[in-house]
């Protein structure tokens, strides 16, 4: 006898619905997750260059980091030296560059992005990772007699992620005292003597800092590949440290 309803009529069985209608749904809400995620929250990165060695390595023949990037930090604190930030280059420090080469089809261009979205490809080639080095309104020169940055005068401790890389000069080049505007960062690479940083885009001096509100997010983990796991330093060279 079949199942009865309360009322005494007989039970319908339902229809369940194919998998491989519910798996377009299923996809969609997948990405609108990850683009709301990784727009507002966190989103990986890829290094793209061996100017933050050996923090964070994108060294020619070696396997490039991917770095989760906190998005939301920013909203509530300011950013701080030391602390190893992703930021849009302003126009100072990309007024010179060729337009960015387009994909040739409209498949390679969303897969582009789709790789970039996910950290396995690199990201807008106007995006930067470097260290906050000094904030707005302090003043920044180097060197003293020991080849130290200073910052108001004093002397930096840099030495847990500071990197003169073979081959380069032991000692980091000079440059004249800058005062950092309101507002702004001066950001330097770890690989010292190999990166274009404040000292040198834009012509360098004032024109070399960093807009706060270019700052995409803090650097957080390193999360790709495997043996490189492990949370990114943002050690304050002017004193205390994480």
């Amino acid at each position: 006898m079949p199942d009865e309803e309360p009322s005494g009529e007989p039970k319908k069985h339902r229809k369940q619905r194919s998998f491989w209608k519910e798996l377009p749904i299923l996809i969609v809400i997948a990405l609108v997750l990850t683009f709301l995620i990784q727009h507002f929250i966190a989103r990986p990165y890829m290094i793209p260059s061996g100017s933050m060695e050996r923090t964070l390595h994108g060294c020619a023949g070696c396997t490039p980091d991917r770095v989760l990037v906190d998005k939301l930090v920013y909203r509530f604190t300011d950013p701080e030296p030391g602390e190893v930030v992703v930021f849009h280059g302003p126009d100072a420090w990309t007024d010179h560059d060729a337009p960015a080469v387009e994909p040739s089809n409209a498949v390679a261009g969303f897969l582009q992005q789709l790789g970039s979205l996910v950290g396995l490809a690199p990201p807008d080639e106007r995006d930067f990772v470097k260290r906050i080095i000094a904030v707005g309104g302090q003043t920044i020169e180097c060197c003293d007699d020991e080849g130290r940055v200073l910052v108001d005068g004093e002397p930096l401790d840099e030495s847990p992620y500071l990197y003169l890389a073979p081959g380069t000069p032991q000692r980091q080049d000079e440059f004249e005292k800058v005062t950092v505007p309101e507002g702004t960062v001066w950001v330097m690479g770890d690989n010292r003597n190999a990166s274009n940083d404040s000292r040198t885009q834009g012509d360098g001096g004032e024109r070399g800092v960093v807009p706060a509100e270019n700052i995409v997010g803090k650097a957080r983990v390193i999360v790709l590949p495997p043996g490189r796991w492990g949370g990114v330093s943002d050690h304050n060279p002017q004193g205390g440290g994480g």
